[in-house]
């Protein structure tokens, strides 16, 4: 993992993800950026279960999966998306967060 720190949030900040990403070694296959307070959410493929939901350092899921540095830019808003860890991150607007307009930058 570089030592640049890409992110515009610190590394201490808090991220919500799921236990079997931090846990089981599930994949993070969606991330999105709320609008509504900058919140970050590293997620699997399937719709999340409130119960499987932890908060975590943003250091950890970098460490976990280096890949999301590739997002440090992911406008509010936005979210990325990809079915496998082989395949490259769809970048577009969240049609599920409310507060996107399209124009926002992270």
């Amino acid at each position: 993992m570089s030592s640049e720190w890409r992110f515009k949030e610190p590394k201490d900040r808090m991220v919500y993800t799921l236990r079997q990403i931090m846990d089981s070694g599930a994949p993070i296959l969606h991330v999105s950026h709320n609008s509504d307070d900058g919140a970050w959410q590293f997620l699997g493929w399937e719709t999340p279960k409130v119960e499987d939901g932890i908060i975590v350092c943003f250091e950890h899921i970098v460490e976990k999966d280096p890949s999301v540095v590739e997002l440090a830019d992911l406008r509010l808003g936005w979210h990325a998306w990809r079915e496998s860890l082989n395949d490259a991150w769809v970048i577009e607007i969240n049609p599920y967060d409310p507060s996107a307009d399209g124009g926002s930058s992270s």
